[in-house]
């Protein structure tokens, strides 16, 4: 794995755990009034769109990172449309 590689990995795991918090305290309390319809649901489909991309490219980091990433904002933005 190159250098540049561990990098990515890196940034992925990163950016995967920063949103752990958010999406436990989102499924414990069920509590999505903070949170924007419109901003949750771009960013699911941004993630996703990154997601695609690196499936294209065949870049490993970029496929964990999105794939994790979407699993969890998708999660997160279904609790926003089920509990408003």
């Amino acid at each position: 794995m190159s250098g540049t590689e561990l990098l990515g990995f890196a940034a992925a795991i990163l950016t995967t755990v920063c949103w752990l918090p958010q999406a436990f305290k989102t499924i414990r309390t069920k509590d999505t009034r903070s949170l924007s319809l419109v901003t949750q649901g771009a960013l699911t489909l941004g993630v996703g769109l990154w997601l695609v991309y690196g499936i294209l490219v065949d870049s490993p980091p970029i496929i964990f990172a999105n794939g994790a990433n979407f699993v969890l904002v998708a999660l997160i933005l279904a609790l926003k449309v089920r509990y408003g």
